[in-house]
């Protein structure tokens, strides 16, 4: 007898969208402030292989609710692994919610929408978020107090629990500094800093890859010449 499944069932098994159909940014400005935010937080981070960090990333906090759902402009996960993900399926991170989660203010943005994604980073488990608006240089931040995000009094000079990094409003504009007190820098910068790390480690693996070729030849023509090369003697 053939048992077929019904229909809410065979959907509830499909896999989670990972894209919600929105632009990762509206303009330039914004664009500029989640990539220079991300790509240093990854710096910050890149030698700790359990702190995740992602931008415009799905982020579903219930499994078998594919329409609670939120993408932040950059978030921080600390107790998971790095690695790439089509959407952070919170159930199958250890139910590790994002710890840090930051959004960037753009025209288009309504205050309803921004009540929403407020209520939802509250209600499932955010530590820490803030919102920057670049055109008006403000800066909102919230910290979860013992059951609620709770609304910074004071952001400028704040440092982040979490991240360790410290904000500062000039009259001008936003500077995120690192717990070593130097600047976050042009994403562009950082993307390069970041590639050559991993041209530094490409060489320096393949120069250990050499040496060890080197010993194994060596080796060889010391056994082939009759001399033993684990021999003290």
């Amino acid at each position: 007898m053939t048992i077929q499944l019904p229909l809410s069932q065979i959907n509830s098994e499909i896999v989670d969208p990972d894209s919600d159909g929105q632009p990762m940014a509206d303009n330039t400005i914004q664009f500029r402030w989640i990539t220079i935010i991300h790509y240093n937080l990854a710096w910050l981070f890149a030698d700790n292989t359990d702190i995740f960090v992602a931008g415009d990333l799905l982020w579903y906090p219930v499994e078998n609710n594919r329409k609670l759902r939120q993408a932040p402009d950059v978030m921080v996960v600390f107790g998971v692994p790095k690695g790439d993900r089509g959407y952070y399926q919170q159930w199958k991170e250890n139910n590790i919610a994002p710890q840090v989660v930051f959004e960037i203010l753009f025209p288009g943005n309504t205050p309803k929408e921004m009540e929403r994604k407020l209520l939802f980073y509250d209600r499932y488990g955010v530590e820490e978020y803030y919102l920057y608006d670049p055109p008006k240089n403000s800066l909102t931040g919230w910290l979860r107090s013992q059951l609620f995000l709770e609304r910074i009094d004071e952001i400028n000079g704040f440092v982040s629990p979490w991240l360790g990094i410290r904000f500062e409003l000039t009259t001008e504009t936003l500077i995120l500094y690192c717990p070593d007190e130097q600047p976050f820098t042009d994403y562009i910068e950082v993307q390069q800093q970041l590639e050559m790390v991993e041209e530094e480690l490409q060489k320096e693996r393949q120069e250990k890859e050499i040496a060890q070729e080197r010993a194994k030849r060596l080796e060889q023509l010391l056994r082939e010449a009759g001399i033993d090369p684990e021999s003290n003697g």
